[in-house]
């Protein structure tokens, strides 16, 4: 009797083990999955000026809330999604209240399509237009994890709670480096508020939507929501410097740094015979700054000596400019010279960004580098001839055919004039 409840404790342990075991790793891989999982935040404004009903017959809130529905439906599982409101819940007229009115109505996580309906549909159009301390909120929604995240701004009207701009805010969670996107659909939009949805938009990366009807609405947050779950580049932090001997070595990637005003980052890389360097850089302005700017992207021999040079110019409409270049290196034709000696490429980035009155000028503008070493182009009919390419010959013939035809036009003229003048 003993020896029998002693092999049933044995058995019931070994069991107890194993289900450990196997739960264990279970957990860890939940967890991993959970933490690289990619999120969105819907940011919704239920201010008053959305009962106006002025999209497909029906209010602004009653096309929100059709797209939300069908959002939720769509929204791939892999995707952690959440909603926050900005003025749904204080009807009054003190501004002070009203600009803290932005509330989390559905907690960004894995979905649970049933609940989020559900709490889509209690919303009414109500107060405010705290579009800034709003998006600030939605930013710490966000907090944690190594997947993508994104914010989803829906609104029908410019910020209400100045001075506490918007664009200042986007600019502010761009600079904090944690990889966050604000994409803005603006509904129904007019010129004040397509300016202030373009800024805030502009400053993470996201993109600006004009919305006039409800199936455009749907169709487009779903776009945002899909584009989450696509896997994602992150640049690598990196720190150029102030001259080409001591600049760091870049394979190819994405890396990101920032440049002082009037400064200028070298950085290196390896090209090798038969390859080719491709690179790009992109310089944003993330405060204000004075129109008329650019930026220079410049490749050099370690001796100083300009191979190839990018350039771009901008007047102030836009926040972002970029510029590139290519570096083919040819083979060697000595078969003497090692084949795998690498030349080592400089690359110089400068920008003539200057900043405006009363302006921070540290820490400095950030800016986006793109390497791309490749192999080079097998054939001289690959590589651009003028500027032309394989279309060097194409204008050969052109030409050639023209001439041709000129020839034949100027006979048959000829001839008819002849045949005329017998008549």
């Amino acid at each position: 009797m003993i020896t029998r409840q002693r092999l049933a404790a044995g058995v019931f342990v070994l069991l107890a083990v194993l289900t450990a075991g196997i739960a264990v790793p279970s957990t860890a891989v939940a967890d991993e999955t959970t933490a690289t999982a990619p999120k969105v935040n819907l940011l919704l404004d239920v201010s008053g000026s959305m009962r106006a009903k002025d999209i497909d017959g029906q209010s602004r809130m009653s096309a929100a809330k059709q797209a939300f529905n069908e959002v939720l439906d769509a929204t791939p599982e892999e995707v952690q999604l959440g909603i926050r409101t900005l003025g749904a819940d204080y009807p009054g007229d003190d501004r002070k209240t009203g600009c803290k009115d932005t509330a989390q109505l559905y907690p960004v996580g894995p979905l649970d399509r049933t609940e989020a309906k559900t709490a889509v549909a209690t919303l009414a159009p109500t107060g405010w237009t705290p579009i800034g301390p709003a998006l600030l909120k939605a930013a710490d929604d966000l907090e944690g994890g190594e997947g993508t995240k994104r914010i989803v701004l829906i609104s029908d009207g410019e910020d209400t709670c100045a001075p506490l701009d918007p664009c200042e805010v986007a600019r502010e969670i761009a600079a904090k480096g944690i990889g966050l996107t604000i994409d803005t659909l603006g509904l129904v939009p007019n010129a004040k508020m397509r300016l202030q949805l373009s800024c805030i938009a502009e400053a993470t990366g996201g993109t600006y939507t004009s919305i006039e009807h409800g199936d455009e609405l749907t169709e487009r947050v779903n776009q945002l929501v899909d584009r989450a779950a696509d896997p994602v580049v992150v640049p690598k932090a990196v720190e150029g410097a102030e001259a080409c001997a001591k600049a760091p070595k870049l394979t190819s990637g994405l890396y990101t740094d920032r440049e002082e005003f009037a400064g200028q980052r070298w950085y290196r890389v390896d090209v090798k015979p038969g390859q080719e360097l491709r690179a790009a850089v992109s310089v944003a302005a993330d405060r204000d700054v004075n129109p008329d700017y650019g930026v220079l992207l410049r490749a050099v021999t370690s001796e100083n000596r300009e191979i190839v040079r990018g350039e771009a110019a901008g007047n102030g409409r836009t926040d972002v400019i970029s510029t590139g270049l290519r570096y083919p290196k040819a083979e060697d034709e000595d078969d003497s010279t090692d084949a795998d000696s690498a030349e080592t490429v400089c690359l110089q980035v400068t920008h003539s960004y200057s900043p405006a009155t009363g302006v921070k000028t540290t820490p400095g503008l950030p800016l986006e580098i793109t390497v791309d070493v490749v192999e080079g182009p097998d054939q001289a009919g690959d590589v651009a001839s003028f500027g032309l390419g394989r279309g060097w010959w194409l204008l050969g013939v052109l030409v050639l055919v023209g001439f041709l035809a000129g020839v034949l036009w100027g006979w048959l003229s000829r001839w008819r004039v002849a045949v005329w003048r017998t008549n």
